[in-house]
């Protein structure tokens, strides 16, 4: 197979929502022309209007000049057939987070583009390699995940299959940088790096706020004032939305084989249940239509540095088994954890500043004081402490 991925390739894109308008906009930017395609037509016309309005946003804010934005919107046609793909070099589908909606799109799409062209998911959680299954040539397919909004976030992770063809793999990477992006490789595994590395952020707040130890506000305070993080974990799921995030936990914890490490918390589940899905909805964790009635977090430091330590050792801890399984490389750890959820530091350097032994004996008391397999210190967290210079750098 063949492959060359430059600036006059032509790129797809499959679903209109948010993220697939925001990778539209980014090759348009660079470029490239674009066919956008939804299954809805009523979709696509709001995605046209939301594009034409931030070009139109940009133009106000000196960012972007009416030539710049024309020549930008000139380069996306809106499509309602695929067959409209029929001479595509590379695309990318952005749809629903469904493996059998994904599988059948895919052996579809397959029948209609060029044997050369590149065919690239946008999961955040979902198997390459299950996807391309039943494909005739898995070999060009390969995840591309970016993150929303996708032309703001600076971070894709790729993510080749067993069976991607490594040429694809440096083909898409070149074109991902060109288009501005730091890129950071990771294994087909669950979560792949940032879904996989961030859980802890999330399910030991959660567990913290089950067990009746802190609030939310108090929470997310302490993780903010004391930790240095923009958002706190309640803020950061509410913005995400309590539906997209459980499902990405719950997705994670069923392909690990239902680890305790990964396992959803029920109040995360009854938030969705009830349609309480954050920013979104008005109301999540925290209430956005009257913020007057959210309490105000208890300003006590040693509490607040307790749950900080809980819920740095667990990322620490999650960083260093995902090392050690070699799903990635340090430094695309540290690199994934800072542009793509943009935390202060990278659990490395985390570790590295709070000291490997240090977060060992956390973990160790959490998992003698607990009895659960959650808490169980990665091999190569133990490994490193015994080094004489503990480090991970």
């Amino acid at each position: 197979m063949s492959t060359d991925l430059t600036k006059e390739s032509l790129v797809g894109i499959i679903g209109s929502g948010a993220m697939g308008v925001g990778i539209a906009q980014i090759a348009a930017e660079n470029g490239h022309n674009v066919v956008l395609y939804d299954v809805d037509n009523e979709a696509l016309v709001k995605a046209r209007i939301k594009i034409e309005a931030l070009m139109d946003k940009l133009i106000s804010k000196g960012k972007r000049t009416q030539e710049q934005a024309t020549k930008i919107l000139s380069c996306i046609r809106y499509v309602d057939g695929l067959h409209y793909f029929k001479d595509t070099h590379f695309v990318i589908e952005a749809i629903v987070e469904n493996l059998e909606v994904k599988t059948e799109l895919f052996l579809h799409l397959e029948k209609v583009v060029g044997k050369d062209c590149v065919l690239a998911t946008n999961t955040s959680s979902l198997s390459i390699a299950a996807i391309g299954g039943k494909m005739q040539n898995p070999e060009r397919l390969i995840g591309v995940h970016f993150f929303n909004p996708a032309p703001l976030m600076p971070l894709v992770e790729i993510i080749p299959s067993l069976r991607t063809n490594p040429e694809i793999v440096e083909e898409v990477t070149d074109l991902v940088k060109f288009w501005g992006k730091h890129t950071v490789l990771a294994k087909d595994t669950p979560g792949f790096i940032v879904n996989r590395v961030a859980r802890p952020f999330y399910s030991e707040a959660l567990r913290i706020l089950e067990e009746g130890i802190a609030d939310v506000t108090t929470i997310d305070w302490a993780m903010k004032d004391l930790a240095g993080f923009r958002m706190g974990p309640f803020e950061l799921m509410d913005l995400i939305g309590n539906d997209i995030n459980y499902v990405v936990t719950e997705t994670v914890w069923q392909q690990m084989y239902y680890d305790p490490k990964y396992k959803p918390a029920i109040t995360q589940k009854r938030l969705m249940e009830s349609g309480l899905h954050g920013r979104k909805t008005g109301i999540g964790f925290y209430d956005y239509e009257q913020p007057d009635l959210n309490p105000l977090p208890f300003h006590d430091r040693k509490l607040g540095q307790e749950i900080v330590d809980r819920i740095l050792y667990m990322l620490i801890n999650e960083a260093a088994d995902t090392l050690f399984w070699k799903i990635a490389s340090r430094d695309d750890i540290d690199t994934a954890m800072i542009k793509g959820l943009n935390h202060p530091k990278g659990p490395f350097q985390w570790a590295d500043e709070i000291g490997i032994l240090r977060a060992l004996d956390g973990m160790r008391d959490l998992f003698e004081w607990y009895g659960d397999d959650r808490y169980r210190p990665s091999i190569l967290l133990k490994r490193k402490a015994e080094e004489a210079f503990p480090s991970f750098y």
